[in-house]
């Protein structure tokens, strides 16, 4: 495929996992984690999302797990690894691979930097997996005053679109990224475009890292 083909092709993929995401969203509803009778004071200090975020994750993950045909996916399976740079990995009807990363995002929150993946892991992924896609899922997560979390919506961003590509040299050599999970900002770009991006971005922060360390 010519670079317009692969970007049609990387849009189409993104725009039906992410369908079928939010159609799961549908599937779950609320999911509770405390009631005001335990909890009188409501979610206080709480009511953030790394808080909840693991019981939340779970349920996602499992239920992606039961309801994968269901959806429309030949398969998904989880990650064998917890620390690699994707959590799933989903077979499409079509038989291709893409990979997902799944991460939450209170509603109303501050616009921050977020740790996305370990830049080596990603170049690791890219140098194994060239023609496959790898996407963050944000799970859009609210706090509701009868103590439960509601999922409001789940935005898919493929990773090599990501507008604000940066590699942090004091914090693991993170990618990290404001801007995410605003699609109208994205820059649509092939897998290729984006590793060679990320290998520059790379050595910057490797540099930086030396300088610093003088």
């Amino acid at each position: 495929m010519n670079r317009d083909e692969i970007i049609t092709a990387t849009a189409q993929q993104r725009e039906f996992i992410e369908k079928k995401i939010n159609e799961l969203i549908g599937r779950i509803g609320p999911i509770p984690i405390a009631n005001p009778q335990i909890m009188p004071f409501g979610w206080r200090k709480a009511a953030k999302g790394r808080t909840v975020w693991r019981i939340v994750e779970e349920v996602i993950s499992q239920n992606l797990e039961k309801y994968a045909q269901d959806l429309g996916f030949e398969d998904i399976k989880p990650a064998e690894s917890e620390v690699g740079v994707y959590d799933f990995e989903f077979v499409l009807p079509n038989h291709s691979k893409s990979f997902v990363n799944i991460k939450s995002s209170v509603i109303g929150g501050k616009r921050n930097k977020d740790d996305i993946s370990k830049g080596v892991g990603l170049i690791q992924f890219y140098s194994e997996n060239p023609e496959s896609n790898l996407y963050i899922a944000t799970f859009l997560i609210d706090f509701s005053p009868n103590m439960q979390i509601e999922l409001r919506k789940c935005i898919v961003t493929p990773v090599s679109w990501i507008p604000d590509v940066y590699i942090n040299p004091s914090n693991n050599g993170n990618l990290q990224s404001a801007d995410y999970k605003q699609l109208d900002l994205a820059e649509k770009r092939t897998n290729a475009e984006f590793f060679d991006i990320l290998q520059r971005e790379m050595a910057i922060a490797e540099d930086k890292k030396r300088k610093k360390g003088r």
